[in-house]
């Protein structure tokens, strides 16, 4: 087992992640309103009082604030949370009116707000095609090297040299896609369908739960369906396939969170597995450790993170402004002020409350709520 990261070398890790991050997400924003003619008054990396800044020939205050765990890009003109034209608003030049937010089309407006998530992707595309560039690409076949002895495959009845075809109706192109479906099922029961000298079958196997300790000591709950590779297939990737690998591998990463947190709302995976800005700090530390590699791996998983959740249609979000502008270019003119702001104040409630939930479940797991029940039953 490896020793836990330091506290220096934590937070200096989850400074080298979060900061990188929320600017490139917010550069998004801010050259897309460029790019438009929007004036930005501010740019800024966290929230909070400043800590140190300037303001360039264009009249933009670029500063840090003290609570880094965010960011964010103040547009002219943006006078309200919900950024709709206002009294104070309309009293404003003309001229200095048409650089604002909200004086551009609808369809402009979407763009800068989608700017961000999508240089967020962007950047994670760029990372995993590197990756792919320096070490290739896994497509170790779907076929059975062996049934591990006293688990659900074995049980179930497959072989060496079974080709597996879908599991659970998803077909099965690799290995690599059986891993991916099975880690995030434990406890389901699927049907197996495979090719057995040259005829197809199936069989209904239930995934088991395998608790696994990682080098830090770390405890995950996988699906474990007992199913050894044959030996794996790299194969080489060169400058142009990259970025179709990349996009590849973004997407199979986004459509694993899709299906976790419908695992979560369905009631079939806990609440408590949702982790928060110390569960970042955490891994990004134990990440550093263990090398750059990983820790850039790191950086690409949480970049995708962040496009994603920021793309999620929740109000305070920039989904949710994405999701009032698909309803002001059907309805041709733009929600209703008043019923944005209780949109915006249901969306910060939402926002706040899961704020709270992980920060429960990151304590919870940095073993504070055991400590306190251990002091209280001898107390």
């Amino acid at each position: 087992m490896i020793q836990a990261p330091g506290v220096i070398l934590t937070l200096l890790s989850f400074v080298l992640v979060i900061g990188p991050l929320v600017f490139v997400h917010e550069m998004g924003h801010y050259l897309a309103g460029r790019w438009f003619g929007v004036k930005a008054d501010a740019f800024s990396i966290g929230f909070g009082r400043e800590v140190a800044g300037w303001t360039d020939s264009r009249g933009t205050r670029w500063k840090l604030g003290w609570i880094p765990l965010g960011g964010y890009v103040k547009f002219a003109g943006d006078m309200n949370a919900v950024s709709q034209p206002s009294a104070e608003w309309l009293a404003l030049p003309a001229e200095e009116r048409a650089q604002t937010f909200q004086a551009k089309p609808v369809w402009q407006r979407a763009i800068i707000v989608a700017a961000g998530p999508v240089v967020n992707f962007l950047l994670a595309i760029v990372i995993l095609g590197g990756f792919a560039l320096a070490y290739g690409d896994v497509r170790t076949p779907a076929v059975v090297g062996q049934a591990i002895p006293g688990t659900a495959a074995a049980a179930a009845g497959l072989r060496t040299g079974d080709r597996i075809v879908a599991i659970g109706d998803r077909p099965m192109d690799s290995f690599e896609d059986m891993v991916r479906y099975v880690k995030i099922r434990a406890g389901e029961r699927v049907r197996v369908e495979y090719v057995r000298d040259g005829r197809a079958a199936g069989v209904d196997a239930t995934i088991a739960t395998q608790v696994q300790r990682d080098r830090f000591g770390n405890e995950y709950k996988v699906g474990l369906l007992g199913i050894s590779p044959t030996d794996p297939v790299v194969v080489p990737v060169g400058l142009l396939d990259a970025p179709v690998v990349a996009v590849a591998r973004t997407g199979q990463i986004v459509r694993m969170m899709v299906e976790t947190i419908g695992q979560i709302v369905t009631g079939r995976r806990s609440v408590k597995e949702l982790g928060g800005p110390l569960s970042i700090a955490k891994v990004s530390g134990e990440q550093m450790s263990l090398g750059w590699d990983a820790f850039v791996f790191l950086i690409a998983l949480v970049s995708i993170n962040l496009g994603f959740i920021n793309l999620l249609p929740v109000p305070m979000l920039d989904g949710g402004h994405l999701l009032f502008y698909a309803i002001e270019a059907v309805r041709r003119r733009p929600v209703a002020p008043e019923a944005m702001e209780w949109a915006y104040r249901g969306g910060l409630m939402a926002v706040l409350a899961l704020m709270v939930l992980v920060t429960i479940n990151d304590l919870g797991n940095f073993g504070l709520w055991h400590a306190l029940s251990g002091l209280l039953r001898t107390g």
